[in-house]
C-alpha cells in the first residue's frame, strides 16, 4: 500500500530538550535523527526524514498525535520505556486497544509540549 502522507512537521517550545527525548523514545523503534539544521530535526529510517521538529516562534502550540508504526509488540514497550524514562509522560501504557481492533497493540506518551506520540503493532 502507498502511504498517503510523506512526512509531518511539529512546533516545539524547546528544540534541544525535544530533540534529546526524540532521540531515546524513537531509538527503539529503529528511527533516528537524519537530517538537521538550526532548530530543526528530522527523523526516519533509511535515508528519508518523515518526522520533523522545529521551534515556532511564536506560541501557543496546537498538540498533534503522532502514530509510529513498531514491528513487535516488544518495540512498543521498549518506545514507552525509553520515552518514560527521558521524562516524557505517561498519555497510556502499552497494551491491546480493542476499541479499534482486536489486535491493535499501542502505547502513549505526551512530549514537553503535549504532543501525543503514538507506538501501535498491528500485529
Amino acid at each position: 500500500m502507498d502511504p498517503i502522507i510523506d512526512h509531518v512537521g511539529i512546533k516545539v517550545s524547546d528544540y534541544e530538550k525535544t530533540k534529546a527525548a526524540y532521540n531515546a523514545a524513537l531509538a527503539p523503534l529503529g528511527i533516528t535523527l537524519l537530517m538537521e539544521f538550526p532548530h530543526v530535526g528530522g527523523w526516519g529510517k533509511g535515508q528519508k526524514p518523515e518526522l520533523w521538529i522545529s521551534v515556532t516562534p511564536d506560541p501557543p502550540i496546537t498538540p498533534v498525535h503522532v502514530c509510529l508504526k513498531a514491528k513487535n509488540r516488544e518495540e512498543v514497550d521498549a518506545f514507552y520505556k525509553a520515552a518514560i524514562a527521558v521524562g516524557l509522560r505517561d498519555n497510556g501504557p502499552p497494551g491491546l486497544r480493542p476499541m479499534y481492533h482486536p489486535t491493535y497493540y499501542g502505547a502513549f506518551v505526551l512530549d514537553p509540549d503535549g504532543h501525543n506520540l503514538e507506538a501501535v503493532f498491528h500485529g
